[in-house]
């Protein structure tokens, strides 16, 4: 067929196939806008949906709520673009089997994210700490401050910015000192062998229960633990609230010296003697 027939006024037949293609391309292009204008709509919206879940939920950590948001929003937009290829004429079977087979490779090549990544998730899930817990991982020692899918953000003792990837968390070993609401502070008190015990034993103990931070129940526990080289050893182990534990551990030791020296005590120190011999 000859497409430069003349059919009327100069209009050929390859004039009106290529209106009507040129149509077509415009109506696939405003088909695929709206498309993609829908689902980021859709997208947003049930990302901020899922978010908005973690106030719902106060016992599950926000940080999932966000991430599964980031994950649906991803979803919703990879359907989108599937269904506007589609709409173009490409086969997105063989599009996918390819974007299978790159992300394999991907995947082997970035392991170590992926690690991250998985561990973030499982930390994400089963909250072995939270936002504000005093912990120690990876051999870090501070307060968290941000978990992330990849990495997890810790403020030292010092106040050093510590970043751990998560991968390195969840292999090793996970100590919260604010999993619970009480802790027992330990100390071991010694006195000499020619003091009184029990008034030794009596000056500790009050001196420790006489600050309001000592907790009376459950009871606290004092007990000859040892008898050293010098001096009769005394340990003590006392319930404290754990967000002042470790001030209060350090206050108790130096008002338990300053009692025992009042009460005339005496607490013994390591001494050693020299003979000289004449040659």
């Amino acid at each position: 067929m000859n497409l430069n027939t003349v059919i009327y006024n100069g209009v050929t037949v390859g004039d009106i196939l290529s209106v009507q293609w040129l149509a077509s391309i415009a109506g696939n292009l405003l088909v695929a806008v709206l498309i993609l204008f829908a689902s980021v709509i859709v997208a947003n919206w049930a990302r901020g949906r899922m978010t908005r879940l973690g106030a719902d939920y106060a016992k599950i950590d926000e940080t999932l709520f966000a991430f599964l948001g980031s994950v649906v929003r991803y979803v919703i937009l990879a359907f989108a673009g599937i269904f506007i290829l589609n709409r173009f004429g490409v086969q997105t079977a063989s599009l996918i089997a390819v974007i299978g087979a790159a992300g394999l490779a991907i995947g082997l090549a970035m392991q170590g994210t992926l690690s991250n990544i998985a561990a973030g998730v499982m930390l994400i899930l089963f909250r072995p700490f939270k936002k504000g817990d005093f912990v120690q991982v990876a051999n870090q020692l501070g307060t968290v401050n941000d978990l992330t899918i990849f990495t997890t953000e810790i403020s030292s003792v010092g106040n050093v910015q510590v970043i751990v990837p998560n991968s390195m968390i969840w292999g090793n070993p996970i100590t919260n000192y604010s999993a619970y609401d009480t802790r027992r502070a330990e100390w071991t008190f010694g006195v000499g062998y020619g003091v009184d015990l029990k008034a030794a034993e009596a000056i500790i103990l009050e001196t420790i229960m006489a600050d309001p931070r000592s907790l009376s129940m459950p009871e606290p526990f004092i007990q000859v633990n040892n008898l050293g080289a010098s001096s009769v050893d005394f340990l003590v182990r006392v319930w404290v609230k754990s967000d002042v534990y470790f001030v209060y551990q350090a206050d108790m030791k130096r008002a338990v010296k300053e009692a025992l020296d009042k009460g005339g005590i005496d607490i013994p120190f390591p001494t050693s003697t020299v003979i000289h011999e004449k040659t």
